[in-house]
């Protein structure tokens, strides 16, 4: 099984850290989010993975090279110019000859079961979306009951994180994002699919925030 990471964007929001190194490599835990990844591919059977990149790929490449004792096979597919998630995945799928294969947003931490998500071709792992913000229960305009950072029952969200077969690179975009111009067409079709995760970690690294609960959820699932 092959897997594609995607870690080409800038990632903006994490600055000024961001500004001196790729997104990939911020730490967590003093791991960097990218070896995170790849021990967790690995876990599940992946054994070469193709890491798509831009922004600042020369440092992703030269942390890559001094870990040999990853255990898995890692090439690049540099993009020059930004292409967008699903440009990016149809450069990289050029390397690939399995029916299948999987891809996962280089931001993303989770303990998500990629043995399940391979079980349905052209799948979107979900989870259940998740508020940030504290909710009320009110009656009559009185709060009765207050509640902090609650999953939303049957609203799910994409995770980041698919499982595609080999055949969809043919419709995929030289440049554009693949949540807007492949999937909202295969769902149309009926050609996409989901396996819903319930009580899963998952991250999405986009703020300092993020990095710290992270961390700090990494730490209980370590130990």
């Amino acid at each position: 099984m092959k897997a594609i990471i995607l870690a080409g964007g800038r990632g903006k929001r994490l600055r000024p850290i961001t500004d001196y190194v790729p997104k990939p490599l911020v730490p967590l835990n003093n791991i960097p989010i990218i070896e995170w990844q790849i021990k967790h591919l690995k876990k599940y059977g992946v054994k070469e993975i193709i890491i798509c990149t831009g922004y600042k790929a020369e440092m992703i490449e030269n942390f890559l090279a001094v870990k040999k004792n990853l255990g898995v096979k890692i090439t690049f597919s540099i993009e020059k110019t930004p292409l967008g998630t699903g440009g990016a995945i149809k450069k990289a799928g050029l390397s690939i000859n399995d029916k299948s294969f999987f891809v996962l947003n280089g931001d993303t931490m989770t303990n998500i079961n990629l043995n399940e998500l391979a079980k349905k071709q052209n799948s979107i792992a979900s989870i259940e979306l998740k508020t940030k913000f504290g909710i009320l229960e009110t009656k009559d305009d009185k709060i009765i009951k207050f509640k902090e950072k609650k999953e939303i029952p049957d609203l799910w969200m994409n995770a980041g994180i698919y499982h595609l077969k080999r055949e969809i690179l043919k419709d995929l975009p030289k440049i554009g994002d693949i949540e807007k111009t492949v999937f909202p067409d295969y769902a149309k079709k009926g050609k996409l699919t989901t396996v819903k995760f319930k009580n899963v970690m998952w991250y999405s690294i986009d703020s300092f925030k993020d990095m710290e609960e992270c961390s700090s959820e990494l730490n209980k699932i370590t130990k």
